[in-house]
C-alpha cells in the first residue's frame, strides 16, 4: 500500500448508465483522492471527437496528479498532445469499443470512431478491459479493421497496444446476503428485462419470446425496467400493447429503492442482447435473487459458475422459449440454483473488488515516479 493516497483525475465524458455506476463506485470505495470532472451523457460521438478540447481548458493543472484516469469515450491522443509533459500517466478503462459495437439501423460504421480507440489504445500507459470477452473481441476484430486501409496497413499497433492490457470487471452496487432465498408464493412468475432500451439489447428477440409464452398460455407478470433514450426501438411500444394485461412496471424505475425491488420480486431476468461488454444490469438482477436466461456467448458465460451455464445459458431464441416456459411453469424447481448465483455474484460487489483496482493504479503511478 502506498504511503500516502494518490491523487488521481478521473475525466468522465459519458457520465450516464454503466459509465456513471462505475465512475462513481470507484469514488464511493477507493482508498485514493480522486477528483471526477464529467460531461453529461448524450451524443457521444460528438464527445469522443470533442471531449479533449473541453478538458484541456477545464484542467488547468494536471501535472499536480499522480494519474489520469478515463474512459473510452474521449480521444486520450488528442488530450495528450494538447497538455504535453503536463499530462501525468493515464489507465483508459474500456466500457465499450468502437471497432466491436453493433451499428444501429440505418447507420453505416464511422470509421473514425475506430481509429479513436487505437490512437487512444496508442497513448494510454494502461489500458483496462471490462471482461475478457470484451478484450479478446477487441484483438480479435483489430487486424481485420485494419485490413480495411487500401496501404500502408500500420500492423504493428496489436503488438503496441496488447502488452498494455488488463482485465477488470466493473464493481457493482449489490444487496449482502445473509439469509436464504425465500419462495414468492401467490402471483405469477415476474419476468425482468431491465436493459438501456436500444438496438443493441436486441428487444424485438426478447418480445418474440414472450409472445411464445403467452400463446402457450404460461401466466407471467412483466417488468421492463432499464434507462429509456430518445430514439427506443418501435418494439417496446407495440409490445406494452400486446402484454398490456402482463405488464405491471413499464419503464425506468422511480428510484434505485423502486428499482432493486422490482429486482427482488422478480423470478428470472431474460438478456437478448447483440452486444454486452460485462452486464452491470444482469449481476444485479441476480444478486436480487432472478435466474438469469442468457445467451451462450459475450461476457455472460464469464458472470456464471461454470455448473450453472447449462441452466442459464441458451443457444437461440427457440431454446430460451423452452428453457423460459420451464422456468415459468415450475419456478420453484430454481430456487437452488438462484440462491448459489446470488451469492455467486458477491465477487463483483465493490468492497471485494476495489482492491484489485486500487493496486493497479498505485502500480502504474509508481513504475512513472521511479
Amino acid at each position: 500500500m502506498s504511503v500516502r493516497p494518490l491523487e488521481i483525475l478521473f475525466l468522465e465524458p459519458f457520465y450516464g448508465g454503466s459509465h456513471r455506476e462505475f465512475a462513481d463506485g470507484l469514488l464511493a470505495h477507493s482508498r485514493h483522492r480522486i477528483e471526477l470532472v464529467t460531461l453529461p451523457a448524450r451524443w457521444w460521438k460528438w464527445r469522443m471527437r470533442g471531449a479533449a478540447l473541453h478538458f484541456c481548458r477545464e484542467i488547468p493543472a494536471p501535472e499536480r496528479y499522480d494519474l489520469l484516469l478515463t474512459s473510452d469515450l474521449m480521444s486520450l491522443s488528442d488530450l495528450k498532445a494538447l497538455w504535453g509533459p503536463r499530462c501525468p500517466p493515464a489507465i483508459v478503462y474500456f466500457h465499450e469499443n468502437q471497432l466491436t459495437y453493433p451499428v444501429a439501423p440505418g447507420e453505416r460504421m464511422d470509421y473514425q470512431f475506430g481509429f479513436t480507440d487505437i490512437t487512444t489504445g496508442l497513448a494510454a500507459d494502461h489500458l483496462l478491459f471490462n471482461s475478457e470477452s470484451h478484450l479478446t473481441a477487441f484483438f480479435d476484430q483489430l487486424p481485420r479493421f485494419l485490413a480495411k486501409l487500401p496501404e500502408y496497413r500500420p500492423t504493428w499497433v496489436a503488438g503496441a497496444v496488447r502488452p498494455k492490457c488488463a482485465v477488470r470487471h466493473p464493481g457493482c452496487r449489490l444487496p449482502v446476503v445473509d439469509e436464504p432465498l425465500a419462495e414468492k408464493k401467490g402471483a405469477s412468475p415476474l419476468v425482468v428485462w431491465n436493459h438501456r432500451w436500444e438496438h443493441d439489447k436486441n428487444p424485438e428477440a426478447f418480445f418474440k419470446a414472450l409472445g411464445q409464452i403467452q400463446k402457450q398460455k404460461i401466466p407471467f407478470r412483466l417488468a421492463v425496467l432499464g434507462e429509456r433514450f430518445n430514439n427506443a426501438p418501435a418494439a417496446f411500444e407495440q409490445a406494452e400493447k400486446r402484454f398490456r394485461e402482463e405488464i405491471v412496471q413499464w419503464g425506468f424505475a422511480a428510484d434505485r429503492a423502486a428499482y432493486l425491488a422490482w429486482l427482488k420480486a422478480g423470478t428470472v431476468v431474460v438478456s437478448t442482447a447483440r452486444q454486452e461488454n460485462f452486464g452491470i444490469a444482469v449481476v444485479e438482477a441476480m444478486a436480487a435473487g432472478c435466474l438469469p436466461l442468457l445467451p451462450r456467448r459475450l461476457s455472460y458465460p464469464e458472470l456464471l459458475p461454470e455448473a450453472l451455464h447449462p441452466d442459464c445459458l441458451y443457444s437461440n431464441t427457440a431454446d430460451l422459449v423452452n428453457r423460459l416456459s420451464g422456468v415459468l411453469s415450475r419456478p420453484e424447481r430454481f430456487t437452488p440454483q438462484r440462491d448459489r448465483l446470488r451469492r455467486h455474484v458477491q465477487r463483483f460487489a465493490w468492497p471485494n473488488c476495489i482492491e484489485a483496482f486500487d493496486d493497479c493504479f498505485e502500480e502504474i503511478a509508481g513504475a512513472h515516479r521511479a
